[in-house]
């Protein structure tokens, strides 16, 4: 693997150079406009005949080689050892979850949104060699995690995700794909699917849109209902009340499971009802079974072999050099 630096916002201090060589250049201009001022130009050349102009332009440039190597050993170039790193043959997996006001409703105990919970949770653990990612959505839609192993990072995104956490509510689910979808991040050859979790409680043609796109490019889509087609109220957690529209009347939150069918159908996909959390992590995990899986190393188990002694000692050395270089010429006897 190739050389990368730790800390690459230090090479923003570069950008000093150029001010420095400037001022130097602005320093040398005033100083010789000076002495032309002085007056005879034979008694100027012998009041400083012992400073050499040379070793004045010497001790810059090893200040400001010195400066270089230093912004260099901040960054802390580094190797990876490859054979410190953990390959992992696995997919790519993005969670796209809904957390809108109407996942609260409690048609599935203790509520919609803590049995998607519990599902994520669980998935989590038993997909040990795949790379997960978090979508939440509402109004619309944010990646709130990309993609990891990072077991632990990714049960607490979960565990705090809820419609706090957005700031317009709705069911965005073509929003949804289109983060989910940038997730995924840099193009690699792992096999990708999403998994939607939401109670469809929209008709959204973006989504339509985006599922044609997704389905070319081979992502597979499985949805996981939330609901009962009775419905249920959505309690309001400041007031403990259920929630009402704009007319006074109590809001009812139906499954529609419809448009969640018909984005699994388009990808190959699954679609399934959430009523037991550890029933449906078989079925998807099922559906992943026969898949081609790549290998992609897990970058958080590699040990590093740091080099940033090679700038750090030539920058102390170029500054001793310029401490023991003087501008004043030997006397001659």
């Amino acid at each position: 693997m190739n050389w990368q630096f730790q800390y690459t916002q230090a090479f923003y201090l570069l950008a000093i150079l150029p001010f420095l060589v400037l001022l130097y250049i602005l320093y040398r201009s005033w100083r010789n406009k000076n002495i032309r001022k002085i007056g005879d130009k034979r008694l100027v050349s012998l009041l400083i005949a012992s400073h050499a102009t040379k070793r004045s332009v010497l001790k810059f440039v090893l200040v400001l080689t010195a400066f270089a190597a230093g912004i260099i050993t901040l960054a802390n170039p580094r190797k990876p050892d490859e054979s410190s790193a953990d390959f992992r043959k696995g997919i790519d997996i993005v969670i796209a979850l809904d957390v809108s006001n109407s996942m609260l409703a409690t048609d599935i105990p203790p509520n919609r949104l803590a049995r998607a919970r519990s599902f994520i949770t669980r998935l989590i653990d038993q997909v040990p060699n795949d790379r997960v990612g978090l979508v939440v959505f509402a109004g619309n839609a944010y990646v709130q995690m990309p993609l990891t192993f990072d077991r632990s990072a990714a049960k607490m995104y979960v565990a705090t995700a809820g419609p706090q956490g957005v700031a317009a509510q709705g069911t965005s689910i073509g929003d949804a794909l289109v983060k989910a979808e940038i997730a995924f991040g840099e193009e690699t050859e792992r096999f990708k699917s999403i998994i939607l979790i939401s109670d469809g409680e929209t008709h959204d043609e973006a989504a339509v849109e985006k599922l044609q796109e997704l389905a070319a490019k081979g992502i597979m889509i499985n949805t996981l209902g939330l609901g009962s087609a009775e419905g249920a109220t959505i309690i309001d957690p400041a007031t403990g009340k259920p929630r009402t529209d704009a007319s006074g009347q109590v809001v009812i939150s139906k499954l529609n499971e419809a448009i969640l069918q018909q984005l699994a159908a388009a990808t190959n996909g699954i679609y399934l009802p959430l009523t037991s959390a550890e029933s449906a992590v078989k079925q998807v995990l099922d559906q992943y079974r026969d898949i081609e899986k790549k290998a992609l190393s897990d970058t958080s188990l590699f040990n590093y072999k740091t080099f940033y002694t090679w700038f750090a000692l030539p920058m102390l050395l170029l500054l001793l050099i310029d401490l023991i270089i003087t501008e004043r010429k030997k006397r001659k006897v």
